[in-house]
């Protein structure tokens, strides 16, 4: 019994060589071993957004640039991930972003006293008395970038206005212009951060 059962197993694996032979290629050039009988499989990277939907006027002149700490990266990923929540597309996030840059260098800002502007706090630096929420909400990163993002929605076109425009029309900021020098740094932190 023992010789029937190990001529069996040995024939068994004499096929299972034989027939992986046949299967495979006879000259195996790839210097990857295969440990576990399965050829290895590459991770699937998501590619980064294209440069022409961040920035579709194309490169912007006269930008500003700031180096940014960890508290300000995390609140770039958070603005990300409300976009993305909302069902918009990274040119939102990038218009979202480049508000927040001009409006508190992406620094969830509360009450700044005299220096403030009227009772603008958070991100975006929204205005309870204006309706954008109570303070507590628009301190909230993600609820900021909401309430800039459903604004940012009822702009009839915003997706083919200057950056600059758009973030106006929401904003309506006294600085108007200042919005646009910071497109560059929006778009390469969501080319960045996008994927993250």
């Amino acid at each position: 019994m023992t010789t029937i059962i190990r001529r069996s197993v040995l024939g068994i694996a004499g096929l299972a060589v034989a027939g992986g032979l046949a299967a495979g290629p006879l000259n195996h050039q790839d210097a990857t071993p295969v440990t576990s009988g399965l050829a290895p499989v590459a991770a699937v990277q998501e590619s980064k957004p294209d440069t022409a939907a961040l920035l579709p006027h194309g490169e912007p002149s006269g930008q500003s640039r700031i180096e940014l700490n960890d508290e300000q990266v995390t609140n770039t990923k958070e603005i990300i991930a409300a976009t993305k929540k909302a069902g918009m597309d990274e040119r939102a996030a990038v218009v979202a972003i480049a508000t927040s840059l001009q409006e508190s260098k992406l620094e969830n800002l509360g009450h700044l006293g005299d220096r403030n502007d009227h009772d603008s706090q958070g991100l975006f630096q929204q205005r309870p008395s204006s309706g954008w929420g109570t303070v507590e909400q628009i301190t909230d990163p993600q609820y900021a970038t909401t309430a800039f993002l459903k604004g940012l929605k009822q702009v009839d076109g915003w997706e083919d206005m200057s950056l600059t425009r758009a973030a106006q029309t929401v904003q309506v900021s006294a600085f108007p212009d200042h919005y646009a020098q910071w497109e560059k740094q929006a778009a390469d932190l969501v080319a960045e951060h996008w994927n993250s």
